[in-house]
């Protein structure tokens, strides 16, 4: 059984120009994690080439401020004390263009260190904002400047990478524009899901420690206690002796851990839904991402069909469908035509059985009732979008190469206990996946748990499945049972995280370290 390993004290990792050793800080049991070879780190001169390589002549600097701060937030008629950037749900919506310089001045006025994770983002290694491993936390009072050059365009957004950070209200988009521009649509709205009970029900400490508990429980015993979870229990409709797990057959079981009373779209309820307005007979670009820390979310637009063009911020060849899902951390960009009128535009918990919900109105204001909160279009149950249906376009093809890495990573864990690791050795005891620059590497993801995990790989992005024509990614969902192959060229050289986007199974050990070597 490991121990509890919080991200937010992972000051263990000591960054030398030869290497990076883990000096691990969770018990005397635990065991030091070292690569066999000399490391490639965050200050290596090969880090500061690559990025070298990315600049663009003439590039344009676009500069941000940003203020991580505790924050009273209004829900929808619910108000909550939580944190936030800049005192906004989600945080300010920030644009760039692909090819430019992106530069952001945090300022830390939280009770404890925090960092940004630039998430999708193929960015110099000592910005990826994971406390160091790459660079250095911010400290309380404190302030650091982020900047590195953006190479790709597409949705993507951005949270800390401490600790349950996440699970409160600290996350925002960042949209990088073609610098070609598109002109296919009318309007271009970002559209965030998000699970919600800090502020609600307690904190997402507390549900930690509730989780954690389970682990002492040894697989067998008592859950009395556990029907508190987020506000509604760990289980749904029907329990199982007790704890009643969430159920999906789209994720192979067991949909969740925890069951959240609160669902947000655009940091709003389905009571006080926000509005997207497209003119008559426009089109309109929707860039959804889920910032969720445990739900998947099936997304759908009242009486339309959706048109799939983007997946992790890549093209692909566009799909027509009635609904997609999205794990946590997963974005899709669609184009929808709206028809004269109001429109809901739904996202439902998968397996949770709750709402988050938009509006999307087409003309002037007009009498047209706004659906209600309750709706469940048909479309939520029609055709939906399967990661087979995803072609990336030719431009952004990966060719088929033979891998100079052919590894299976294990993606092990449970309930009871609630541990959750690679291979069954919890982060920082596992050993770096070492990588060289300019390798071709394969990983086959082989879920042997029991439950679906987002898998996040970070500076890259790979290739899904083995054809060509696969679909770029950053964050893949594994289900029970399946194994999940992703391909990708080591061209971003440093130390980087891959792990579970779940806040939970990542704070309890589901993580690992692919590592640059010499």
């Amino acid at each position: 059984m490991s121990s509890p390993v919080h991200i937010d004290r992972r000051r263990f990792l000591q960054l030398t120009g030869a290497g990076v050793v883990f000096v691990a800080a969770c018990s005397s049991t635990d065991t030091t994690a070292t690569a066999t070879r000399p490391t490639v780190g965050p200050t290596n001169p090969a880090v500061a080439a690559a990025e070298a390589s990315r600049a663009r002549p003439g590039a344009s600097v676009t500069r941000f401020d940003l203020r991580a701060a505790p924050a009273t937030l209004d829900l929808g008629g619910r108000r909550v004390d939580t944190w936030a950037y800049d005192g906004g749900l989600p945080g300010p919506e920030l644009r760039v263009t692909e090819g430019d310089v992106l530069e952001v001045a945090l300022r830390n006025d939280l009770p404890e260190a925090t960092t940004i994770h630039w998430h999708g983002v193929a960015l110099r290694n000592d910005m990826d904002g994971v406390p160091d491993l790459t660079g250095v936390s911010v400290d309380p009072g404190e302030s650091f400047t982020y900047r590195f050059t953006v190479p790709d365009a597409g949705t993507y957004w951005f949270h800390p990478h401490m600790g349950l950070q996440l699970d409160r209200g600290l996350y925002a988009p960042l949209v990088v524009e073609e610098r070609s521009g598109s002109g296919r649509y009318d309007v271009d709205q970002v559209v965030v899901f998000d699970d919600w009970l800090d502020g609600v029900t307690g904190t997402p400490e507390d549900i930690y420690a509730r989780l954690a508990g389970m682990s002492s429980m040894g697989g067998s015993g008592d859950m009395d206690g556990m029907s508190g979870m987020g506000g509604s229990g760990m289980g749904g409709s029907g329990g199982q002796g007790g704890m009643g797990m969430y159920q999906s057959d789209l994720l192979g079981g067991d949909a969740g851990d925890v069951g959240y009373p609160l669902h947000l779209l655009n940091g709003r309820t389905p009571s006080d839904p926000p509005t997207i307005r497209v003119p008559s007979g426009g089109t309109a670009r929707l860039r959804l991402i889920n910032a969720g820390s445990d739900t998947a979310y099936r997304v759908a637009l009242g009486g339309h069909w959706m048109t799939v063009t983007h997946a992790d911020g890549f093209p692909v060849e566009p799909v027509e469908v009635d609904a997609v899902l999205l794990g946590m951390g997963e974005r899709y960009d669609v184009l929808v035509r709206p028809d004269s009128g109001a429109w809901p535009l739904v996202a439902l918990a998968e397996g949770k059985d709750r709402t988050a919900m938009a509006v999307i109105r087409t003309g002037g204001t007009g009498s047209t009732a706004p659906p209600p909160a309750d709706v469940r279009p048909a479309e939520l149950d029609g055709r939906l979008l399967g990661y087979a249906d995803l072609r990336a376009t030719e431009s952004m093809r990966l060719e088929r190469a033979r891998p100079d890495i052919d590894e299976v990573v294990e993606i092990t864990g449970s309930m009871m206990p609630y541990d959750w690791s690679f291979d069954g050795v919890a982060f920082p005891q596992h050993p770096y996946f070492e990588i060289e620059q300019g390798q071709r590497v394969r990983i086959a993801f082989d879920n042997t748990s029991p439950m679906w995990h987002p898998i996040h790989v970070h500076g890259h992005t790979f290739r899904l499945g083995e054809a060509s024509s696969g679909p770029r990614k950053d964050t893949v969902n594994v289900l029970p049972g399946e194994r999940v192959v992703v391909e990708f060229d080591a061209d971003n050289p440093g130390q980087w995280m891959a792990h579970c986007h779940n806040t939970y199974h990542l704070e309890r050990g589901m993580a690992m370290v692919v590592s640059y070597v010499t």
